[in-house]
Formats: C-alpha cells, structure tokens, sequence
C-alpha cells in the first residue's frame, strides 16, 4: 500500500523565501503526523501560480533555483514532488522535481503549455516531452501538471511507461461548476489509461483568480471522490492498493458543491487574500441602501470580519430616507463601522463653478455622474487618510453595458462582484440571508436604482435584468454573433443596443478595479478587446 500526501494548499506568488518555508512544514507533517510515503504539492508551488513576468527576470529564476536545493536538503523519510519554474540553456519550463533524501532524482515539464482565457504559458515557458513514473514503495507513480490532465498525450506516455497510477499537480483556476469539468477529464483519463488518477489543486485568490481546491480522484474501477473542501487549506491523504487499483480516503473531507453558495465563498476567499496579500488590513465603500453595496458589505464582513468594514454612507438630495433607513439598518446587522457624509455640499460647489461653462446646456447624465464622482472623491479620502482598500459595488451587467461612472461608482482597488450578473447578485443575497439574516429584505424586494435624478429606475435606462442578463451571457462569455442571440427569440432591437453599449463601454473596462473570476469569461485576462477598434457586428458574423 502507498501513502500519498496531497498539500492542498496556498503558496503566494513571488513570496519564494515564505513558500519555501511552508514547503518544509508540509513535508515534515506528511511525514511525520501522517507516515505519508510521497508528498504531491500544486504546480508551481515553490513560486506560486502564476509568476508572470516574474520568471523572466534572472534573480528571481536563481533564487527559484537556490530554494529548490534548499528544500531538497530537508527531504528525508519521505518521498516529494514539488512544482517550479527551471531555466537550462536559455530556456524555461514549467516542471516538478521528484525529490528523496537530500537529492533531485528526476525532473518532469509540462507538456501542454495552456494558451487561452487567463492562461499565458507560452510567453514564458517552451513544453517537455518525456514522461515522469518514479518508484515510491515499491509502486510505479506517473506524474503530471495541470493541462496534461486535460489532454490525452502525457496521461498515455505515462502509462506507455510503466506507471501503476497517475498524480497530477494543478494550479487550476474556479469558474462556476468548475468541479463538473474536473470530473469529466478524470473519467475520459481513466477511460483512456485504466488508471486511477489523483487530482490536486491548490488554494487562494491572486489577483482575479480564485483557486478553490476541490481537489479530486478517480480510482481504479472509475469511481470519482468527492471534491475536496472548498478554498480551504488541507493535507489530504489517499492510500493506494496498486493490487487492484482501489483508493481509499484517510483524509478527505466534502467540498461544497452547490453553485450559489460555492460562489459566494468564491467571492469571499478572494477578497480576504486581495486584502491580506497586498497588506491591508480593512476596506471602505459606499453603501447605498442597494442591492450591489448590501452584498458587497456581507461578503466584506464574512471575509475580513466586521471591525475591518467601513461602511460610508454618501446621500445627495435624490437619496431617498428608505435608502438612508435601509443602509442604518444593515449596518446594525453586520455590526459595521460607519460614516454618513452627505455629498450634497460637494456637488452645490461643483455645479456652481460649472454655471458659467455650462450655460444654454441643459441638465443629462453629466449632473449625475458629479454625484457618482463626488462620492468616488470621499472614498478615496477615507482610503489615503486611514489606509483602507477601497471597493468599487458594480456588478458585471452595469459593467457590460457602461452603466457606471468611470472615477465614480467604479472608483476602488478590487470589485467584488466584478464578475457577478444582476440576477445573481439577488441569488447570492438571498443564500445569504438563509444562513443568518444580512441584508434587509426591502434591499432585495425593491426596484433598483442608481438615485441620482427624481423617481430614477435603472429599467429606464437598461432592458429588464433577466433579458440584459441573458444578453451579456450569449454575446459576451459565449461570443454568440447577433443574428443567433435574435434567433434565440429576444428583439432585435435590444439585442443591438445592448452589444452597441458593451463595444463602447471597453474604455471604461480597461480603467476598473480587477475583481474574482467566477465565469469562463471574465472581464479582464478573459476577454481582450481592442479600445480603440471600427469592428461593429453585423448580424451575420460575430465577435
């Protein structure tokens, strides 16, 4: 029987010294606590996923290189594979070092090198193509990294070679139902190999990306595990029967896998790590007595606690006293921290040095994004003067279609619900009040508005949210050309108004906070489209 150590767990990109630490505690735990034969830690573990840029600066591959030696100089007892970047003869790979008793005693790239979505391997890295089966008591382990899992070649040459079972290290990034599209690689691996496959992958947000674990294994006979916890650390731990293929799970706690409470603790994981890693310790927004600041403020409390939200809220003179009623009344709640600053003074000073260069004009949405503005100005005081992050509330269907005020409403340093559709802005609201009571009802049940004009709906300025929303899936994340989206029954004239106000909005875009990924198409390292560009789409071929 083999004892397999997974370190489902998070390493901070470019922190070498503190991963390298983190490395050595993991390895003599798995050895030490849990009489683990081989430890398996993520891909690229060592540097953290991904490195960027990093990797092509020389000091940062020698101090790769110099940690490397230093961990293998602890290993004894145990068996390792560790993932890092290597540099040999001017050339870089993504690989895992096979680690024993003070020595590297086998190296393994990455053969398939991602290219698409928020993947960019190619700039850095040029792909292997041998396969890696070491010999761990007395059982043949094949290994592999992340994208060989999900293509046929490298599982093969593994098997080709001798392997009795296969462990993939991952750095697999969350998008909704992420752990469905696991599952299936397994199975069409299992199917081509007939060997069980361990699946690991590691935690944290970096950036806009949120990895959720759910690591996953597939045994001899085809039978899946269930994912591993969800965001969290674990040391997971399997035993092998290499006689019959069979896994059994020592340590292997559930994830959640229900799609709306998974992303909400998406969304939370990744604020707490954007927080914390870039060493803040609170955050600030405006919160309106609206939908999209009442959830941001939940997942802000839940993420970093109640004494490290500050809460501001901003009225003007078309701020209504339910608003400022419902706004008090979660803040209560959630026990937040507080201001209410009104911007009325602000913006009677702005339109009166503006009279004189606004004269014979009259009153649009330049008035109104005054208000946003002096809001935006407010938050970023309190940001400077306290060292709060500030976040920005808007949500992806305002953000698709540019209804949000640049230097406004999108002012901040990370957008929670960057990623979020309207709809699922309500869904998110309501799991959360099913826990424990959050959000005041009235902020769910009542017609959103950005109150920045009399008796203002945001349905007079946008379709109703469950056509828009429908809109801003097929045209955006499933790049659906117009003449299909019209064929799938919405009205035309909607349709290209929407894709007119998405193609326009890409300035805007370009200048928002970076925020967690949940969908296969995020705004940002997802989808990258030209600001400047003539390209409209003409019903018959799409972008």
């Amino acid at each position: 029987m083999l004892k397999i150590a997974l370190a489902q767990d998070d390493f901070l990109v470019g922190h070498i010294t503190g991963n390298r630490d983190r490395i050595i505690a993991l390895i003599e735990r798995a050895r030490d606590q849990h009489r683990a034969d081989l430890l398996v830690l993520p891909e690229l573990a060592l540097t953290g996923y991904p490195p960027e840029d990093l990797v092509l600066r020389p000091g940062f591959m020698r101090r790769t290189e110099q940690a490397l030696a230093e961990i293998a100089a602890q290993v004894r007892g145990i068996d390792v594979i560790l993932g890092h970047p290597r540099a040999e003869n001017e050339q870089r790979y993504n690989s895992v070092s096979w680690l024993r008793d003070g020595k590297v005693l086998g190296v393994y790239d990455k053969w398939d090198l991602p290219n698409y979505a928020v993947f960019d391997e190619r700039r850095y890295f040029v792909p292997g193509d041998q396969p890696l089966v070491i010999e761990v008591a007395g059982v043949r382990v094949g290994v592999l990294i992340c994208e060989d899992t999900w293509t046929a070649g490298a599982a093969a040459a593994a098997r080709a070679a001798g392997a009795q079972i296969i462990v993939s290290a991952n750095a697999s990034p969350f998008y909704q139902n992420k752990h469905l599209d696991r599952a299936r690689v397994l199975k069409d691996r299992h199917r081509e190999t007939g060997l069980p496959l361990i699946y690991l992958n590691c935690v944290g947000g970096q950036d806009e990306l949120v990895f959720d674990g759910h690591s996953l294994a597939i045994d001899g006979q085809g039978q899946l595990s269930v994912p591993a916890p969800l965001c969290e650390e674990a040391l997971l731990l399997v035993a092998f029967e290499p006689a019959d293929g069979a896994l059994h799970y020592l340590e292997w706690p559930a994830g959640e896998t229900e799609q709306t409470p998974v992303v909400y603790r998406v969304l939370q994981r990744g604020l707490r790590d954007y927080v914390h890693k870039n060493k803040f310790r609170s955050v600030v927004f405006g919160l309106s007595g609206g939908i999209d600041s009442a959830l941001t403020a939940a997942i802000a409390a839940d993420a970093l606690g109640p004494d490290n939200v500050l809460a501001v809220m901003l009225p003007s003179r078309h701020t209504s006293e339910l608003s400022l009623i419902l706004a008090s009344e979660q803040i209560d709640r959630l026990e937040l921290r507080w201001h209410n600053i009104s911007i009325e003074p602000i913006y009677q000073a702005l339109t009166r040095q503006l009279a004189e260069a606004f004269a014979g004009t009259r009153e649009n949405f330049t008035e109104e994004n005054l208000q946003a503005r002096a809001r935006g100005n407010i938050i970023m005081a309190l940001s400077n003067k306290f060292g709060h992050l500030p976040l920005a509330t808007s949500n992806k269907s305002e953000l698709a279609t540019g209804y949000s005020t640049i230097y406004g409403d999108m002012c901040g340093g990370y957008s929670p619900l960057k990623d979020c559709l309207k709809q699922q802005v309500y869904a998110l609201s309501r799991w959360r009040n099913s826990q424990s009571p959050a959000i005041p009802e009235e902020v769910i049940s009542r017609p959103p508005s950005a109150e920045l004009r009399p008796d203002q709906l945001d349905q007079d300025s946008l379709p109703p949210y469950e056509v828009l929303d429908d809109i801003i899936v097929r045209y955006v994340e499933q790049d659906q050309p117009i003449s299909e989206i019209v064929a799938a029954g919405i009205d035309e004239a909607t349709v290209r108004r929407v894709a007119g106000m998405v193609l326009a909005a890409e300035y805007k875009r370009r200048q928002g906070a970076p925020g967690p990924r949940i969908t296969r198409k995020a705004f940002g390292r997802d989808r990258r489209y030209p600001i400047t560009s003539g390209w409209r789409d003409s019903g018959v071929t799409g972008l």
